[in-house]
């Protein structure tokens, strides 16, 4: 079996025509999708990741707000303001970008963030319905592999990890 490259810049492409026709329709109907991403401290590569999720989502019409704490913000300050943002009607989504500074636990404000909004899908509830089968936020780099996978015709199923057919069918 020979392998294939799979072009995810021009996939994820694709998804964002698609996205930004959904999120017109639902501009006007008088919603306004809105991400907020919270970033705790100076990390370089956190910086660039969460500058291309702000322009990304303008880039579809969607509400961005990127909210730079410094690296020495108080794992309670942390808390209050996620519960703020997840009372914002504004707001229909959160990230944390991780990791976040050594004294704050992560797990805490993972799960400070209502589940509903937890974009990033790594809160109990939703990892939890991501096992039973049930609707919920997936984890974004898992999901979007599946995406390219299934774009590319790659049937996915099973629970272990062998590439096998042609066309190749992974089992997971």
């Amino acid at each position: 079996m020979t392998g294939k490259n799979i072009d995810g810049k021009a996939i994820a492409q694709g998804f964002r025509q698609e996205l930004a026709v959904r999120v017109g329709r639902l501009r006007e109907s008088g919603i306004t999708p809105g991400l907020a991403v919270v970033i705790v401290g100076d990390d370089p590569a956190s910086k660039v990741y969460v500058r291309n999720k702000a322009m990304a989502c303008e880039s579809i019409g969607m509400h961005s707000e990127v909210h730079a704490l410094p690296a020495d913000t108080s794992q309670p300050h942390l808390l209050d303001f996620l519960r703020r943002l997840n009372h914002d009607d504004a707001i229909h989504g959160i990230l944390v970008q991780l990791p976040l500074p050594k004294h704050i636990d992560s797990r805490a404000v993972i799960e400070a963030i209502d589940p509903a909004k937890d974009v990033d899908g790594f809160s109990h509830e939703n990892v939890g319905a991501l096992v039973a089968g049930e609707a919920a936020f997936y984890p974004c780099t898992p999901w979007g592999v599946m995406k390219m996978l299934e774009h590319e015709g790659v049937a996915v199923e099973g629970k272990s990890a062998v590439v096998i057919g042609n066309p190749p069918v992974i089992k997971l």
